[in-house]
C-alpha cells in the first residue's frame, strides 16, 4: 500500500498469495481507510489477486460495492492484464451491479505506471512516487 496525502492519492495491491481468507476483513478496512483519509484518487492492482470465488463475488457485489460508491472518490483505476480473464469478467459484473450509483470517474489500465500518471495527472510527484514503491518491493522481497 501506499498513500500520498498531497495528491490524495492511495494505491494497492494483494500480497496474500492464493490466501484469499482476509479478503472481506481487509476489504472492510479499506472502505474504512478511504473514508478516515479522505481519498480522492485510488489504483487497485488485480494482477496480484487470485481469481475470485463466485462467494467473493457475492459478497463484494452485496456488501463492498454499494459501499465504495457512496464514497467521495473522483477517480479510481483497476489495473489488470488482460490474460486476466477471470477477475476482468467479474470486475465488470461487479461494475455493472453498481453503475448507477457511480460519480467518480472509474478506468481500467494494465500497467500500473500508465495508471497513476492518468491519475494523478502527470504530477512532478511521480517519480518520487515510482521509487518510493520500487523500495518497498525490492525490501518485500
Amino acid at each position: 500500500m501506499q498513500y500520498d496525502q498531497v495528491l490524495s492519492v492511495l494505491r494497492l495491491e494483494w500480497i496474500n498469495g492464493p490466501d484469499m481468507s482476509g479478503l472481506h476483513t481487509s476489504s472492510q478496512q479499506l472502505l474504512g481507510l478511504i473514508r478516515m483519509l479522505q481519498v480522492r484518487h485510488l489504483l487497485i492492482d488485480m494482477n496480484t489477486v487470485p481469481d475470485l470465488s463466485l462467494a467473493d463475488q457475492v459478497w463484494l457485489g452485496d456488501h463492498w460495492m454499494p459501499e465504495l460508491v457512496t464514497l467521495t472518490l473522483e477517480r479510481l483505476v483497476l489495473v489488470i492484464d488482460s490474460f486476466r480473464v477471470h477477475n476482468q469478467l467479474a470486475i465488470d459484473a461487479l461494475h455493472d451491479l453498481v453503475q448507477p450509483g457511480i460519480r467518480f470517474d472509474a478506468q481500467y489500465f494494465t500497467d500500473s505506471e500508465a495508471a497513476l500518471h492518468w491519475l494523478t495527472d502527470g504530477s512532478r510527484r511521480l517519480p518520487a512516487l515510482a521509487a518510493e514503491w520500487d523500495a518497498r518491493h525490492r525490501l518485500a522481497r
